[in-house]
């Protein structure tokens, strides 16, 4: 059975990437699914000071070796002004550097969602440049506008989007089968 990994690029205990990226994940059918949350991974903030001071954190080094072992991931980025939280933002500049192709070719869904009507279309577009240079694979993705009208009870409650995520994660599913 593959394994799967399932996180949201956000640490806030309400986060709707959490909700999203979680709800996505047990979608996808025949898989051991894993659903991890930022919160537990305590890392300083990044800088090469750090790193040559102190070296890498125990928490970055353990999520790094979660990716590598995982088939597939599964993330829903949070947008803070445009990119990137400060929190995903950071744990990325260190498993980057543990692991400049942290992904090794692993097939990603990505995700996005918020509650306006651009659902995270900037923060996705940078991922979806970023991602692949260290090494992911992205069959496919998806970005959620107006989180709180569409999600309801834990689920996706437009046909039509719901529809449109579903052939998202065909596509995932097929990847994941391929390698």
């Amino acid at each position: 059975m593959k394994k799967i990994i399932a996180l949201a690029g956000s640490n806030s205990k309400e986060s709707i990437n959490k909700q999203f990226a979680y709800y996505v994940s047990e979608l996808i059918e025949g898989v051991d699914l894993i659903q991890l949350d930022l919160n537990d991974f305590e890392v300083p903030m990044y800088g090469i000071d750090e790193e040559n001071e102190n070296g890498m954190p125990k928490d970055a080094q353990s999520l790094t070796k979660l990716i590598h072992k995982a088939d597939g991931i599964v993330i829903s980025l949070a947008e803070h002004n445009g990119s990137y939280t400060a929190v995903f933002k950071n744990i990325f500049d260190w498993i980057s550097r543990i692991e400049a192709k942290v992904f090794e070719t692993t097939p990603v869904l990505l995700l996005s969602t918020s509650p306006g009507g651009r659902a995270g279309s900037s923060v996705m577009q940078a991922a979806m440049d970023r991602f692949p240079r260290h090494g992911a694979t992205i069959p496919a993705n998806f970005s959620l506008p107006s989180f709180y009208d569409n999600f309801k009870d834990g689920k996706l409650v437009d046909e039509n989007l719901l529809s449109d995520l579903k052939e998202k994660i065909t596509l995932f599913e097929e990847e994941l089968k391929a390698n």
